[in-house]
């Protein structure tokens, strides 16, 4: 498999969906994403996101029942996929390299 990389936000957006453990969908990773970066971020870029990582094969989804508190429509829900964690787990190794080569910190 080719490495296809992960963004920043990517990698955000793939880590709160791991969180969520199957309950990930738009709003609720938006949530997740701004209550641990700390930032603001548009829901439009987070949908943009999650079938952007789908294109890519690190995410799955389905379509959740519908609920009253929904006007009866279905929630899009994600769940990562082995090849997410592989990316994921990839990423985490490439970033912890590197920050044991900062001469201050070792």
């Amino acid at each position: 498999m080719e490495n296809k990389g992960l963004g920043e936000f990517e990698e955000l957006v793939l880590l709160a969906v791991c969180i969520m453990a199957g309950d990930a969908y738009g709003i609720s990773v938006k949530k997740e994403v701004e209550k641990h970066s700390g930032r603001s971020i548009l829901l439009g870029a987070v949908h943009i996101t999650l079938y952007r990582l789908q294109d890519k094969g690190f995410l799955r989804s389905e379509m959740g029942g519908n609920t009253e508190k929904r006007g009866d429509r279905r929630k899009r829900l994600f769940k990562i996929t082995a090849a997410g964690m592989k990316q994921l787990r990839a990423s985490q190794d490439v970033r912890q390299k590197m920050w044991k080569l900062i001469p201050q910190l070792n």
